[in-house]
């Protein structure tokens, strides 16, 4: 691969739940890396591969982090208390009365984040103008100030009642309590997500508290673990400062699989596959998104229960990795997932877990090198794997071999649905798009889930296993913006000229604060849309223009018929928020391109693997061998330090120009 990164390079680091990825573009070259993860401290295994990598000490460093995630998934941030209007210090409880599982005779509803006793109220008031009702007084503050002293809480989200069109009464509670306890993490809405929706602008800043700390110190800790300049990634695929991760943790909640997302566009564009669906199975989790010729962004995302209105990369998870767990349930059925190994214990075959996982499966049915394991670095043991599927099998009354098999069917068929969501169930022919798999576990399955949802070509990556990692060092310098506008007719297409410019001249200067040239900069502005008397709304483009209200709905009325099959020309068309992305490219590594090679393709031999239809003997290749122009049929194993692909019978694959492997039935 050659680059034109600059002389002082990037280190991309994702931290997953079993690996820890690293990928140095550095002097026109690229370098890889692969440790175990540390969950007790995730930053253990991302400095012990920055020491072990030849960084130069003016390197940036790159960084996707799931300490956010997990804190959030596992319950384990900090005691934070929600600050509110008084008479709306339920908010969290209600939320939209949705109830997440229809059918549960004894449905209870999930415990939100802050307890009611944690939830205060204030004496205030500004109305759905941005008009002062009732000051915010001293002697409310003071009040409030006592409440606080006596709770012991860590982090304070304050989110009152139109903040976003008055701010001053969050600004001036939050200097209170920093005055007052100045070691708290202290969040304000306004500044957090400055957009109408009461619930999902309180649920944010109360996700943004409650990760603060744990966050804050893990990225403390990182600054004191490396001298390298250091940037973190974000959920909307671009990279922030360590600052701004610091005071709005939330933007990170996926930056781990956002990394995937950027690092495959760019990987299938540069191939020539504009329209991909991603997908990324790593070890505790599959993620999938769908980018029909673009990535698309999503301000409708929640974790667990709590939506999140920041801008993230439209991202599908489910829980299913190689590390996910399969069980027999009390009624004989075969569970896989959601629950994980980990990288502690780790699936069987890494000789201490005993729980049979979906890579125990694999090593069962030979679908790995086992020799070839992280390059040979991590021996894997498949007689402990063995005895792992072996207990189930015991309990499903069936060969070994079969109750491999029926693991990873049950894995398949839950990342099926997640491909399906993202695809048809949005309006989109899987049929029209290319599979771009990567994660350590990703080529073990791609193929099969192609075949099931009629995907013509599945592209896996030079370094699968390592996507994610070369995403985060590539990503571009991203800030995003927001404004509620509430345009409902031509007539304030003046009004919205000024939102954008004025959210345009505060990224400009932001930017020029950590050194950004103005010529540098890339601005786009879009809008969320909605038909009037809708509750959601959809994102649109802004057309600028003569007619800018006109081009705008006509851009709606599309979307809305790609999106739900219908539109309706007759209804008025109305802008909610005003929405702005200033970026500062990064430099890009240029993909090596080879010409094809006309020699025979060098074969590591032969073994016995198990698909559907029985033990078949498969074709064994050395990655690293292949070249361009290298072609070979199914059924066949293609082994590297990061992953190992899986093609099955009735499937081919040819080694591309950039090395990457695209694997299509043989009838195509």
């Amino acid at each position: 691969m050659s680059s034109n990164i600059p002389d002082s390079g990037i280190l991309g680091i994702d931290t997953g739940g079993t690996f820890t990825d690293f990928v140095l573009l550095q002097d026109g070259a690229l370098t890889v890396h692969k440790l175990p993860s540390t969950p007790s401290d995730p930053s253990q295994s991302a400095a012990a591969g920055i020491a072990e990598m030849p960084v130069m000490a003016e390197s940036t460093v790159a960084h996707g982090s799931t300490v956010a995630t997990n804190a959030l998934l596992e319950r384990k941030g900090a005691r934070t208390a929600l600050v509110t209007t008084a008479g709306f210090e339920d908010v969290l409880q209600i939320g939209r009365q949705a109830r997440h599982d229809l059918y549960a005779l004894e449905y209870q509803a999930p415990e939100p984040l802050v307890p009611a006793e944690l939830r205060l109220g204030v004496k205030e008031r500004v109305g759905a103008t941005g008009t002062v009702l009732q000051a915010l007084t001293a002697e409310e503050i003071s009040l409030l100030l006592e409440r606080l002293a006596r709770l012991n809480v860590d982090a304070v989200a304050i989110s009152l009642l139109f903040s976003f069109l008055y701010p001053a009464h969050e600004r001036a509670l939050a200097d209170a309590i920093r005055n007052r306890f100045p070691a708290l993490f202290v969040s304000t809405s306004s500044d957090v997500l400055p957009e109408y929706r009461e619930y999902e602008r309180t649920s944010t800043v109360v996700v943004n508290a409650y990760v603060g700390p744990l966050m804050s110190t893990y990225l403390s800790r990182m600054r004191d673990l490396t001298a390298h300049p250091l940037r973190i990634m974000q959920s909307s695929g671009g990279s922030i400062t360590v600052d701004m991760a610091s005071r709005q943790p939330v933007r990170t909640i996926l930056s781990g699989p956002a990394g995937g997302v950027v690092g495959a566009r760019y990987v299938a564009e540069a191939a020539g596959y504009s329209h991909i669906i991603t997908f990324d199975m790593g070890g505790t989790s599959t993620d999938v998104s769908l980018c029909p010729g673009q990535i698309q962004t999503t301000t409708g995302y929640a974790i667990g229960v709590s939506p999140i209105g920041v801008p993230v990369i439209d991202i599908h998870t489910v829980g299913a990795g190689g590390g996910s767990i399969a069980k027999v349930d009390v009624g004989g059925a075969l569970r896989v997932g959601p629950e994980s190994a980990g990288a502690d214990p780790g699936p069987a075959c890494y000789g201490v877990g005993s729980d049979a996982t979906v890579t125990d499966a694999n090593l069962v049915l030979g679908r790995m090198a086992p020799a070839h394991f992280l390059g040979g670095r991590m021996a894997l043991d498949a007689g402990r794997a063995a005895e792992a599927v072996g207990k189930l099998a015991s309990a499903m009354h069936t060969p070994v071999e079969r109750a491999a098999l029926g693991v990873i069917q049950v894995a398949n068929a839950v990342m099926e649905r997640a491909l399906r969501t993202v695809s048809l169930e949005r309006g989109h022919d899987p049929r029209d798009f290319t599979l771009v798999a990567f994660g350590g576990a990703g080529p073990q399955h791609a193929c099969e889930l192609a075949a099931a949802l009629d995907i013509p070509r599945v592209l896996v990556p030079l370094h699968p296993g390592l996507l994610s990692a070369l995403g985060v060092a590539m990503a571009d310098v991203v800030k995003d913006y927001s404004r509620t506008v509430m345009v409902r007719d031509a007539g304030g297409m003046t009004a919205l000229e000024t939102a954008f410019a004025e959210l345009e001249a505060q990224g400009r200067q932001e930017m020029a604060t950590e050194g950004f040239p103005p010529d540098a900069l890339q601005v786009q502005r879009s809008l969320d849309v909605r038909y009037r008397g809708q509750s959601f709304e959809l994102p649109v483009e802004w057309p600028g223009g003569d007619s800018p209200y006109d081009a705008m709905a006509a851009g709606f009325h599309q979307a809305h018929l790609q999106r739900f099959g219908y539109m309706d020309e007759r209804n008025a068309v109305e802008a909610v928020n005003a929405r702005l992305r200033i970026t500062a490219p990064t430099s890009r590594p240029t993909l090596e391109h080879s010409e094809p090679t006309s020699g025979d393709v060098p074969s590591d031999g032969e073994a016995q693997v198990w698909f559907e239809a029985g033990p078949q003997a498969t074709h064994i290749y050395d990655r690293d061998a292949l070249r361009a122009g290298h072609r070979f049929v199914g059924p066949a194993l293609v082994y590297q330090m990061d992953a190992t692909t899986v093609v099955p019978p009735g499937w081919q694959a040819e080694v591309d120009p950039y090395r990457n492997l695209i694997l299509t039935p043989e009838s195509a």
